[in-house]
């Protein structure tokens, strides 16, 4: 009997902590359902799989040996619930359900488990000053302009990371500073008795200023990168890549292979450029260096530029014209001396929306070609909010790309190891190979919160036969790629 009093006193000490909790803690809850079918012809320029990292035999396999499903119907919901303490203090938890119909948590009558955490973070600000702290699983992304949807080094994803921003001068300077624990392949303890170089952090620093008419945020990121972190986890130009494709050089992968540091440092250096003194003018540009590995081996080294800018005109009520261009050091014919290419973590760049890139696609599952803009030049041109009609608004755009890499440098490579994770037909592009791409889409406010979306896309690829090889590349020339993909968004 005690026994069970002491359980109901314990269970009534639990009820009463929470309803205490409870009314002094508001619960804030946003979020969103997207339900969308994609069509899908030609994906990666083939209908065939690129291949992937098997990490039980340490090799890429698999490309050209799977063939596309071409029409899928996407689910995703996500919840976030911010549990707010006071203006100062709040916690936010963010879960996501993402498959496929039939499959997963959707497969009918015994479907599995599988809620995802997607943030979690504590958020708040110190006493007496408007300093914010954020720590945990947050949104991330370094400095870009948000005319090319996000960084190209590393944009619209999440990382574990403490950000400290700060107002210095209101409303004209501040800092933003922080670090992010990207990969750990260990955790608590290494695999040996002594210590694993297992990590990659990285450290960054931005110091926006904004004066009338124009932006400017200076930006600079140091990355600690362990030779033992597993590079070969998580996707960077699409669902088959990994940070080894955006981070390592080619010459890692040729013998003596893998680096020689237990730790090597990458820093990236750079500013985003926002002028509309001109309005309804408007100018947009993005500079960056990067370079990683310089202690290591000359083959593992890694290094190059990345240039954007684009124009707008926001002065017509029925369309926002834009043009825009960008430019990329690419690689020499040698892989012995390293790449030309800047490193990169993980990716999400692209104008207009563009079909080309993963960038600011709504129904995104399947919703793009994967290409990579680095070690590569092109220009484009887009038709964006277009609206003669209440509540429609379409956009057109069209972009044409060719690469800046030697043939010789992917071919070497090709020869060498067959199937890669770092060069893939259709997305890494020779000096004699370009892209053509074009997407229309289309929204309907059906209501307030409720919306109808098709995003459309068209893609042509020119691909030489001596680098990739005749099966790739006459599949490639069989036919373009396309992408039709409709469904409902609704925002709570």
């Amino acid at each position: 009997m005690k026994r069970y009093t002491m359980w109901a006193l314990l269970a009534a000490l639990v009820l009463g902590l929470a309803g205490f909790a409870q009314a002094a803690t508001e619960v804030k809850m946003v979020g969103d359902a997207f339900v969308y079918g994609t069509f899908n012809a030609n994906q990666n320029f083939t209908g065939w799989s690129t291949g992937s990292w098997d990490n039980n035999s340490g090799a890429y396999t698999g490309a050209g040996k799977q063939t596309e499903e071409r029409f899928q119907i996407w689910e995703r919901f996500r919840l976030r619930s911010d549990f707010v303490a006071n203006e100062a203090v709040k916690f936010r938890l963010g879960i996501k359900v993402q498959d496929t119909w039939g499959h997963g948590t959707f497969t009918a009558a015994n479907p599995a488990v599988s809620i995802e955490v997607y943030q979690a973070f504590l958020q708040f600000k110190l006493p007496g000053c408007d300093v914010e702290v954020t720590a945990g699983l947050q949104d991330l992304s370094l400095p870009a302009t948000a005319f090319f949807t996000d960084s190209v080094v590393f944009g619209g994803d999440r990382a574990a990371a403490l950000v400290v921003n700060s107002p210095l001068i209101k409303d004209t300077l501040a800092v933003s500073a922080g670090f992010a624990r990207m990969l750990d392949k260990n955790r608590t303890y290494d695999t040996t008795t002594t210590q694993v170089a297992d990590e990659f952090d990285v450290y960054f620093l931005a110091l926006p200023v904004t004066l009338d008419g124009f932006k400017v945020t200076p930006w600079g990121a140091v990355g600690v990168a362990g030779k033992a972190a597993n590079y070969f986890t998580a996707g960077s130009y699409g669902p088959n890549s990994s940070f080894a494709d955006s981070l390592l050089s080619a010459g890692t992968f040729v013998t003596p292979a893998g680096l020689r540091n237990d730790q090597n440092a990458y820093w990236w250096a750079g500013g985003t450029f926002e002028v509309t003194a001109l309005d309804p003018v408007k100018f947009y540009a993005d500079v960056i260096y990067g370079s990683g590995n310089q202690s290591d081996r000359k083959k593992n080294q890694r290094y190059g530029w990345f240039i954007d800018a684009g124009v707008e005109y926001t002065g017509l009520d029925f369309m926002t014209p834009q043009v825009f261009g960008w430019w990329s050091t690419g690689e020499d014919k040698s892989t012995r001396n390293g790449s030309e290419r800047m490193p990169s973590i993980l990716s999400n760049w692209g104008p207009g929306n563009s079909f080309l890139f993963d960038c600011s696609q709504d129904l995104l599952k399947q919703g793009n070609m994967g290409v990579n803009p680095i070690g590569s030049m092109g220009l484009g041109a887009s038709l964006n909010n277009i609206s003669f009609i209440e509540k429609l608004t379409n956009r057109l755009t069209f972009v044409y790309l060719r690469g800046n890499n030697a043939a010789a440098a992917i071919r070497n490579l090709n020869v060498l190891m067959g199937s890669n994770p770092y060069f893939t037909m259709g997305r890494d592009l020779t000096v004699n190979e370009y892209i053509l791409g074009a997407n229309f889409d289309t929204t309907y406010q059906i209501y307030e919160n409720l919306a109808a979306v098709m995003e459309t896309g068209w893609a042509h690829g020119q691909f030489q036969e001596s680098v990739w090889g005749r099966r790739l590349a006459e599949k490639s020339r069989s036919g373009d790629a396309w992408k039709v993909a409709f469904g409902l968004t609704y925002k709570f």
